[in-house]
């Protein structure tokens, strides 16, 4: 199981990746909404807690590509949605094929610590911290590009103009749950009962995400710890860990885009460190 996702994580970089993306999209029906996302952005977890809503099932790793499958997996989805769509997770940038979709953004300085984490132990990456950190930036880790290309390039998409695009920052979701799932709800059309929305909610908390992934059968296959799915959806873990340097790194890459959606820039954390009588904010 570890070779394949290393085996994935290097085709998803090479020559081989745009004509395999443009299979992967085919098939598609106008009535399909998009749960879009760059990587360690939360739509796991938005999609069992979906799953569980539209389906009235139990959603588990095990299950959940045949309810809200990823794309290039979309023919074995479920039309759930009105008009007989379905509901298809992708990480892809904006593409044409696109007609309506829900975009869930993390600061991207969250994301860096998710990703790297998560690929030193699967050993898909060796680079150091720092070496590592300025390649996230420039887009040179991921097939999917940089975190402020693929941001930028999801709100500047004719979705946004039309109102067929629904933007929620991960952080709200983990502060309000419940409001960020009706939201999405009255977005696809869908009504549903206020304790069926806290239900699900309930059922897929982080403690209950991380027992579904041990219960799953790729889980149970792989017998190992090192590189767990579900991880700790931190918020603002970035602040204590990135030094000043990279803080300025990642404002010169991604300040309009943070601007943009509200996150602080880090020369203003910086300042903030050298103000505070430890050297060092909270949180």
């Amino acid at each position: 199981m570890l070779a394949w996702r290393r085996f994935r994580h290097k085709a998803g970089r090479s020559r081989f990746r745009v004509p395999l993306t443009w299979v992967r999209h085919g098939g598609l029906d106008p009535n399909d909404v998009f749960l879009a996302s760059y990587p360690r952005s939360g739509s796991t977890w938005t999609r069992f807690v979906l799953y569980e809503i539209l389906t009235g099932g139990f959603s588990s790793f095990d299950n959940i590509n045949r309810g809200i499958p990823e794309v290039g997996m979309h023919w074995r989805g479920e039309p759930l949605l009105p008009g007989g769509g379905r509901l298809i997770k992708t990480h892809e940038p904006y593409r044409k094929e696109y007609r309506k979709a829900i975009y869930l953004v993390r600061d991207v300085r969250d994301v860096l610590f998710s990703q790297y984490s998560r690929e030193r132990e699967l050993g898909i990456v060796y680079d150091d911290f720092d070496t590592y950190l300025v390649k996230f930036a420039q887009g040179k880790i991921s097939g999917f590009g940089a975190w402020q290309n693929h941001v930028a390039r999801w709100l500047r998409s004719p979705l946004e103009a039309r109102g067929d695009l629904l933007v929620l920052r991960f952080e709200d979701m983990r502060k309000d749950m419940e409001s960020a799932i009706t939201g999405m709800l009255e977005f696809l059309g869908i009504e549903a009962a206020p304790a069926l929305v806290r239900t699900a909610i309930a059922n897929n908390s982080l403690e209950r995400m991380r027992e579904k992934e041990t219960q799953s059968q790729t889980f149970r296959q792989s017998k190992v710890e090192e590189g767990r799915f579900v991880r700790k959806g931190s918020i603002g873990g970035w602040r204590e860990r990135l030094s000043a340097e990279q803080l300025r790194l990642f404002d010169a890459y991604a300040g309009d885009v943070f601007r943009r959606l509200g996150y602080p820039l880090g020369a203003e954390v910086a300042s903030a460190r050298t103000q505070s009588p430890t050297g060092s904010l909270a949180g």
